[in-house]
């Protein structure tokens, strides 16, 4: 199999990333305006509830099948590759249709459950998209598993493109009608528009599925081609179906525990931090405050950066899994070591960034709740520091993954939620750290578990990583560009009386000033640039810059 870079796939997948976060943003937000906070209670229920479910169909499984299919295509066991896609399909479409069975009937228990029966009509709405999301991730893990990450991209975009457009629409019509109604089976217009948005889920799991059966359509001649090559040449071992099943199961269950440990943590967070608040002396409506501006102010933004650090990862699992299979170990520590250097340069700007202009960016997003946005502040800047930290324990996690040693990253995360939990239990009782001991805590947790799977990728790969290269010149470029981020903003924010505009500005001051850095210090070279999609491109606009 001809070697690649993971650059160009995963700079698809962040591109790819990135605008579905800004999709979805353009739905949020007027949604909220739309159906309001009562709305947005009924609707918020709902998706957790489908998030739950998708964590436990789609977090481990198309990992295997991108791990087992790179595997098997490596050896040019083409047919075998093809065996595990179609054998991984229906389990996901078995599991899909257990998940739509348990949410669509099962919605007025759950709704009860979490104390908002008010959302039982958008739990129905949304199980629809648990049997078609599945489905398509088994087709994205077989293309990445082949090393093509554009239909993923592709069928992300899709997906939400088509959540927006109809979602929107369904929960404008839905609510709008509900206001018409009259009588007493009248149906509450704020359920009855959040059950439109979540319809929106439900098409755009549809139209991403469609995109996938398209693209594998348009590639079955080519498989079939590449089977029957290998029926001439050769006929690999032929595994039964139970053997397969218990692969997928043995690489996907560690994973989909890892997935789900830091969600558990985040409700036990909202148990303690509240509780230890109280304990400290704080009231307990300003408790419940302050919990607020940790997870849905500072969290959010925390959260933003993930997509271009797990873009990383997704493009190294079949990549290191392939080079791990041949023990073609020179080729697997490159890759690996360009890996994390890759993570480090994403992670440490949004790192730095965050930390730098963390008041003006929560006032620009959230205008309506100034005081809130800025009280938040501190709580970001504390969170930032970790962005680094969860960025290698993605791409390192990965990398675990693709050699066999999936539950590791699983037992380093573990043990770092187990300090995350004892540093916030201890410091959000001191009432002048308060808050933000919660926010340290989360960053201890992503430190530990950093290092610990540091050491095991070295103990494993026997990759050696370049501190210089690594973390000292990515360091020295997030610098500059954080100074010169903070400066820009101050400055302007005088010119301009405080405009949000200033920090917009101060923003694309940074993109620019960090794309110069990384170039001035080195930290990324011409060649690397070079396997980026329109690489070459932007190489040869650089040296005519340079001359």
């Amino acid at each position: 199999m001809e070697k690649k870079s993971f650059i160009q796939g995963a700079a698809v997948l962040a591109a790819a990333g990135l605008l579905v976060k800004v999709l979805g943003a353009i739905f949020r937000i007027p949604l909220g305006n739309m159906i309001g906070d009562s709305g947005m209670a009924y609707y918020s229920p709902a998706y957790y509830v489908y998030n739950f479910f998708l964590i436990l169909a789609t977090a481990g499984i198309p990992v295997a099948i991108s791990r087992m299919v790179s595997e098997r295509v490596s050896f040019g066991h083409f047919k075998e590759a093809d065996r595990v896609f179609r054998i991984s399909r229906t389990l996901m479409l078995l599991i899909g249709g257990v998940s739509f069975i348990i949410v669509f009937f099962g919605a007025g228990i759950i709704a009860e459950i979490v104390h908002v029966p008010g959302a039982a009509l958008a739990m129905r709405a949304i199980a629809p998209a648990l049997i078609f999301v599945p489905v398509m991730a088994s087709y994205r893990g077989y293309f990445q598993g082949m090393q093509d990450m554009v239909p993923t991209a592709i069928s992300q975009v899709v997906e939400q493109a088509f959540r927006v457009a109809v979602g929107l629409s369904l929960a404008s019509f839905f609510f709008h009608s509900a206001q018409e109604l009259t009588g007493p089976g009248r149906v509450i217009p704020e359920q009855a528009g959040a059950a439109g948005a979540t319809l929106g889920a439900a098409a755009g799991s549809i139209g991403g599925l469609l995109v996938m059966l398209i693209v594998y359509i348009m590639n079955k001649g080519k498989i079939k081609s590449r089977i029957s090559r290998e029926k001439r040449g050769f006929r690999s071992a032929r595994e039964s179906s139970s053997v397969i099943l218990k692969k997928i199961a043995a690489i996907a269950i560690p994973i989909t525990i890892g997935a789900a440990i830091m969600p558990i943590v985040n409700l036990i967070d909202v148990a303690v931090v509240v509780s230890r608040l109280e304990a400290s002396g704080w009231d307990k409506n300003v408790a419940e405050s302050m919990l607020g501006q940790l997870t849905s102010f500072a969290g959010s933004l925390i959260n933003f950066p993930q997509v271009l650090t797990q873009a990383v990862a997704m493009s190294l699992v079949p990549l290191v899994a392939a080079a791990y299979k041949q023990r073609d170990m020179n080729y697997l520590r490159e890759n690996v070591e360009t890996g994390l250097r890759m993570s480090v340069i994403l992670g440490l700007p949004c790192a730095l960034g965050l930390f730098s202009l963390a008041e003006p960016i929560l006032v620009l997003l959230y205008p309506a709740q100034r005081a809130s946005a800025i009280s938040a502040a501190p709580c970001l800047m504390v969170m930032a520091v970790g962005v680094v930290f969860l960025a290698t324990v993605q791409t390192l996690a990965g990398v675990l993954q693709g050699v066999g040693k999936q539950m590791i990253p699983v037992r380093n995360l573990a043990i770092g939620v187990v300090v995350k939990i004892v540093v916030t239990w201890t410091l959000t009782g001191i009432p002048a750290i308060n808050i933000l001991g919660a926010a340290a805590g989360t960053v201890c947790a992503y430190f530990i578990a950093s290092v610990l799977n540091i050491i095991a990728v070295r103990k494993y790969t026997g990759s050696r990583f370049d501190f210089m290269k690594t973390a000292v010149k990515p360091f020295i470029s997030s610098a500059v560009m954080a100074v010169c981020a903070w400066g820009s903003y101050h400055l302007l924010s005088m010119l301009l009386g405080g405009s949000r505009f200033a920090t917009v500005l101060a923003i694309l001051l940074a993109i620019l000033v960090y794309g110069v850095m990384v170039f001035v210090t080195k930290t990324i070279t011409k060649d690397e640039l070079s396997r980026m999609p329109k690489g070459d491109k932007i190489v040869r606009l650089l040296d005519r810059f340079l001359k």
